[in-house]
Formats: C-alpha cells, sequence, structure tokens
C-alpha cells in the first residue's frame, strides 16, 4: 500500500523531531523544547501541589484532595515504611515523593501530543539520577563517614582477599547506579513516545487520501486508520500507565539506594 511505502520516511522524520531543538537562543546557552516543557511541567507540578496544600484536613474533601491524600499514603507506606522502615522513613520521604511527583507529571505531559517530555531527553533522567546519587551518596557518609562508607562497600565476615575483590565490584556497582537510572527511565519514555508516534502516523497516512478526495476508494482504504485509532487509544492508556510506573521504579530504586546507604556497616 502507498501508506506503507511512505512509512519509513516518516519513521525517520519522526525519530529526528525528537531530536533537541532551541526555543530560544541555540543549544549552547537557549531554552530546548525539552527544557520548555521541562519548565511547564514544574509549574503545574507547583500549582497541583499548592492546590492540594489548600485543601489539605483531617477528613479530605472532594475527588482531588482524596485522590492525592491517597497517593500520598500510598508513597509513605509502600515506598517510605516499606523499604526505609518506621524509624528512618520521614527524613526521606520529601526528598523521594517530590522526586515521583515530579517525572509523573514530567511523563504525563509528555505523553499530550505537541508536548515534549522533560524526561524524553538522557540529559534530564541523567540529571535525575545524578541528584538521587549525590543523595544516597551523602546519607552513607553522614552516617558513617567518608572512610566508614567506603569500608562499609564490601560485606563483614568475607576473607582477604575475596573482600577486596568484592570490595571493587561493589564500588563499581554503586558508580554505575546513576547510569542504569537514568538509561532505563529514558529509553522506556523515549521507545514508548516512538510506539505512539508511529500508530499516529499509521492513523494519518491511511487517512489522508480521504481527507483529500471523499470517494468510495478512499473511503476503503481508509478504513484501517480506524482500527490504527483503537490501538493507538489502548497504548495511550498503558504509556500513561507505564509513565507512572517508571517514575515508582526510579523512586523504589533510590529509596533502596538510600536504605543500603543507612544500614551498611550496622
Amino acid at each position: 500500500m502507498e501508506a506503507f511505502d511512505k512509512l519509513p520516511g516518516e519513521i525517520n522524520h519522526l525519530v529526528s523531531s525528537f531530536s533537541s531543538i532551541p526555543v530560544v537562543g541555540d543549544l549552547m546557552s537557549g531554552v530546548t523544547q525539552y527544557s520548555f516543557w521541562l519548565i511547564v511541567s514544574s509549574i503545574v507540578l507547583l500549582i497541583i501541589m499548592f492546590a492540594f496544600a489548600r485543601r489539605a484536613a483531617v477528613v479530605p474533601h472532594g475527588r482531588f484532595a482524596n485522590a492525592m491524600e491517597y497517593l500520598v499514603q500510598y508513597l509513605e507506606s509502600d515506598i517510605g515504611m516499606g523499604i526505609l522502615g518506621k524509624e528512618s522513613w520521614r527524613r526521606h520521604m520529601p526528598f523521594l515523593g517530590t522526586l515521583f511527583m515530579f517525572i509523573v507529571v514530567n511523563n504525563v505531559i509528555g505523553i499530550i501530543p505537541g508536548m515534549k517530555p522533560g524526561t524524553g531527553t538522557i540529559s534530564t533522567t541523567a540529571a535525575l539520577a545524578l541528584i538521587a546519587f549525590v543523595y544516597f551518596v551523602w546519607v552513607g557518609v553522614k552516617n558513617h563517614g567518608a572512610f566508614g562508607y567506603l569500608k562499609s562497600l564490601a560485606p563483614k565476615g568475607v576473607a582477604f582477599p575475596l573482600n577486596v575483590l568484592i570490595w571493587i565490584i561493589e564500588v563499581i556497582s554503586t558508580l554505575l547506579r546513576p547510569i542504569t537510572l537514568a538509561v532505563r527511565l529514558f529509553c522506556n519514555m523515549f521507545a514508548g513516545h516512538i510506539v505512539l508516534g508511529s500508530f499516529a502516523l499509521m492513523v494519518s497516512l491511511f487517512a489522508e487520501p480521504l481527507i483529500a478526495q471523499f470517494t468510495a476508494a478512499n473511503l476503503m482504504g481508509a478504513l484501517p486508520s480506524v482500527a490504527f485509532a483503537a490501538i493507538l487509544f489502548v497504548i495511550y492508556a498503558i504509556e500513561i500507565f507505564v509513565g507512572v510506573i517508571q517514575a515508582y521504579v526510579f523512586t523504589v530504586l533510590t529509596a533502596v539506594y538510600i536504605q543500603g546507604a543507612e544500614a551498611k556497616g550496622h
């Protein structure tokens, strides 16, 4: 079909559209489309948080307040107390909650047609991963001291020279954590947007002749676009779910690293 013949070129154009393009200034000192939507997402997040703070009550009223209250309680019980424990979860929950909400809002806004997610570029996910890395290393150093934290990377009770080998592996593993956090989030969001864009292209390519000229033949040729549109709708719902799950996974792993940094040497 003609639509399938045009698809490779359109896919190449779609992939190239995900490159950072400055909307103000240049790539060195300007604002790219990702930076712009990152700023928009941050503003939206602030509006949501201020709106929730104004509606906060012992007994929340309204769907928005109840939904936010449920989310906060879930994060506290599942990630906070579930991973960090009852003694230390309150200290780290503001950081983890902010991390989760920031990633979720960016992921969901990026799914809206015409918008680009801040998490759709590796530089943003790398910055988030670096912040998480600095935070859990700081927790380890604060609890055990710099030398004590480095020493605690090797498990106790392991004889020399095996303990040295394990220590080297643990150091490398710790240094790789921000890389895996950044790549996991970026790849999942980028791949999801490519899939969404591909099905959107199929809808438009099959419907294009019908839009140009309404004939019986073009109407029959446009029928596959209905099927692709239905699939696209399902993928949109899945992508929203994936965006929330990826934020959850990123936050859970950060909480695990924090818990490990606190517990080492105990």
